[in-house]
């Protein structure tokens, strides 16, 4: 099976060997996406809730052009640089996802690209 790659001028370009998003016959693996703003590739803010708007208006802009929307996510990681805000993060969530709701982690880690403090990627699977 080929694959090919998935580009969006409208989430951050890769920095680095990487690509926004590979697709796999209709499966669809999304690259972490960060808080970065496409345009400056800049990050949004040090405020959490704006980062974590970024993230999924990113996820959503690389789904788009995969064909499908963020509600043909199978499976998402949500990763945190403090996990207090998990709870801020299920109410952001629920504001760009309909139900059923994709499976799902969510961890801690000491730190991430930019100094940002979430970091999302996910699988995608596409209606046939």
């Amino acid at each position: 099976m080929s694959k090919s790659v998935i580009h969006t001028d409208k989430a951050p370009q890769a920095i680095g060997t990487y690509s926004q998003a590979v697709k796999s016959g209709t499966t669809v693996y999304l690259s972490g996406q960060i808080p970065l703003v496409p345009e400056t590739m800049e990050v949004i803010s040090e405020d959490f809730e704006e980062q974590a708007h970024q993230v999924f208006k990113n996820i959503q802009a690389v789904c788009e052009a995969a064909g499908g929307t963020v509600n043909d996510l199978a499976k998402v990681n949500i990763f945190l640089i403090d996990l207090s805000k998990f709870a801020m993060v299920n109410e952001i969530m629920s504001q760009y996802f309909a139900q059923p709701y994709p499976a799902r982690a969510a961890v801690q880690i000491s730190a991430l690209p930019k100094a940002v403090q979430i970091e999302i990627d996910g699988i995608m699977e596409l209606p046939e």
